[in-house]
């Protein structure tokens, strides 16, 4: 792998490389994978972890100061690559890269869950005493679920819109969130409605949130094909084996056209087990206003691309008349209206209202 390739040739030029990776979970995928990659002296295995050793970042120290950290959802692998959508994100700040030296410390010395929360937690205490603008970060394992409640309160003041990925369904908290009907636009992207024994009523609860005008939400699907269709079968997944095939990322935007938009970014998913078992990291950005506008385009990109796709399975979208209304994007300029006042750009009570106002920076 190309990874590998680079790390060696850093090596080579005289960097100290040093690795720690899931030697649980993962453990034998891993040590497969770094069959003959020349790194075996340069790796740990994290074997004391939590359920999953879940971080991924890697941090660039110069004379013996930290420097800057690449993090996010990426997993350094071809799935995580080219399987599905993901995120990375380098901070350039010696502050936020020596806290992720510290935090590095503690996962290299391999003790069990409980000693690694109690010293992540004292690192990074999410929420933190004062936070008015910038970046922090926030670490797990942690002793309790306190950052997640700081998460979902941060998801929860939005005045005007919000904006969250989710790849294995909607912790209970967040449901909460969403489930309000008012005036705030709320987006959610999500891989799958649910997972678990638990998963037809995770579903069910997503299909009667997304029933509010203020709530919309896209789900993952693939595309199948029919007769109107021309172009090729797309490929399900970029390995055999893959856990995620649409959306992987973990992030939150909130009120990001606003003057003090907030983001919530990094390997952790919105979830108890990514807060209180799992390696974790994430960062918290407040105030950075170009930040968000880029996470926001991304957002809203890859949004309107999979509600396309999951709108595709929609019960009336197979029959013949429907799949021959899909020949034209917009055949008229009535589309403005949709169906009635009620879902048209000018309904008040529409979602696609909110959106015109939001977007339009009404």
């Amino acid at each position: 792998m190309r990874i590998y390739a680079a790390l060696k040739a850093a090596k080579k030029r005289g960097a100290k490389v040093k690795i720690l990776y899931d030697g649980k979970s993962q453990g034998e995928q891993n040590e497969e994978a770094l069959t003959g990659s020349g790194l075996a002296a340069n790796v740990k295995a994290r074997t004391k972890a939590g359920n999953f050793a879940h971080n991924k970042f890697l941090l660039f120290r110069n004379n013996g100061k930290s420097a800057q950290v690449w993090t996010g959802s990426t997993n350094l692998s071809e799935n995580g690559l080219f399987g599905h959508s993901n995120n990375a994100h380098i901070v350039r700040d010696a502050d936020i890269a020596e806290t992720y030296f510290n935090f590095w410390k503690i996962l290299q010395k391999d003790q069990t869950k409980k000693p690694t929360a109690e010293q992540a937690q004292e690192l990074t205490p999410a929420p933190p005493d004062k936070f008015s603008k910038g970046v922090i970060s926030v670490f797990s394992p942690r002793r309790d679920l306190d950052a997640l409640d700081w998460y979902a309160e941060i998801a929860g003041n939005a005045k005007r819109a919000l904006f969250m990925t989710f790849a294995f369904g909607m912790n209970e908290r967040f449901v909460k969130v969403y489930d309000q009907d008012d005036k705030v636009l709320r987006f959610a992207l999500m891989e799958k409605k649910g997972n678990g024994q638990t998963i037809k009523e995770q579903a069910a609860e997503i299909d009667r949130i997304r029933k509010l005008p203020n709530t919309t939400i896209a789900v993952g699907n693939k595309v199948e094909m029919n007769r109107f269709d021309q172009w090729l079968q797309e490929t399900d997944k970029a390995t055999d084996e893959a856990h995620v095939l649409f959306v992987h990322t973990k992030y939150m935007l909130v009120d990001p056209l606003g003057d003090e938009p907030m983001i919530v970014v990094g390997s952790a998913n919105f979830s108890k087990a990514s807060t209180d078992t799992n390696d974790e990291n994430m960062l918290v950005i407040k105030g950075e206003k170009s930040v968000a506008d880029i996470y926001l385009g991304e957002f809203m990109r890859m949004f309107s691309h999979y509600a396309y796709r999951e709108s595709r399975k929609f019960k009336k979208n197979s029959t013949q008349a429907e799949v021959l209304k899909r020949k034209y994007l917009a055949p008229s300029a009535q589309w403005i209206d949709g169906d009635g006042t009620s879902s048209s750009y000018f309904g008040e009570a529409s979602d696609r209202a909110l959106r015109r106002k939001y977007f339009s920076g009404q």
